[in-house]
């Protein structure tokens, strides 16, 4: 499996490109439309997407990847922010292209994408419907746990009651793994259990 890394431009998240072949990808926020240039000039085509949670700053390039035939799937509980006005991109006066969601999942399904499984773990906290997702030995947090630090919670939905159990659970899976977070750089979560400043083991 490799993880490519894509770094926004601007005010956006990270974007994730996981691959097992080389050829066909799944997207992990792919936050802004130029991702679809970039997995192309890596040769990879973008098979599905799958969402953290469904921030304007973590779906702007939904669209252009939709358009090339991607799909696109979040949490049930998060599909009407991702696609309304949850999404805040009026709110911070961003452009949002409109996309669909394809398909959804709950806490606890594998998903077999691309000859990869990814495990949902459901982390509501930044919002009602975020989720983690653990592929392999590496763990893809969205706004809930950063390196050093974990997501707010004064928007929309949220709750840092909620976000703290969902911190603590991703702490309780066994084993370390790498932790690719939303924004900023990736961190391991033995790293986070003990040194996190905000919520430890």
């Amino acid at each position: 499996m490799q993880v490519i890394k894509i770094y926004p431009k601007g005010f956006a998240a990270n974007t994730y490109l996981v691959t097992e072949d080389g050829k066909s990808a799944v997207a992990i926020d792919p936050a802004q439309p130029r991702v679809a240039e970039e997995a192309k000039k890596r040769g990879l085509k973008v098979e599905c997407v799958l969402l953290t949670h469904g921030h304007f700053d973590h779906t702007g390039g939904c669209a252009a990847l939709q358009a090339q035939g991607a799909k696109i799937g979040c949490s049930e509980t998060e599909k009407p922010l991702a696609t309304g006005e949850g999404s805040l991109a009026a709110y911070f006066g961003a452009s949002l292209a409109p996309f669909r969601v394809d398909f959804t999942f709950r806490d606890g399904e594998t998903l077999d994408l691309c000859g990869l499984r990814f495990r949902v773990i459901a982390t509501p906290g930044h919002t009602a419907g975020s989720v983690s997702f653990l592929c392999g030995d590496t763990l893809f947090t969205g706004d809930t746990l950063f390196a050093g630090d974990v997501g707010r919670t004064d928007l929309p939905t949220g709750s840092g009651a909620a976000l703290e159990r969902s911190v603590k659970k991703l702490y309780a899976l066994e084993g370390d793994h790498r932790v690719c977070p939303g924004h900023e750089e990736d961190t391991t979560l033995e790293e986070e259990r003990r040194n996190n400043r905000y919520i430890r083991a």
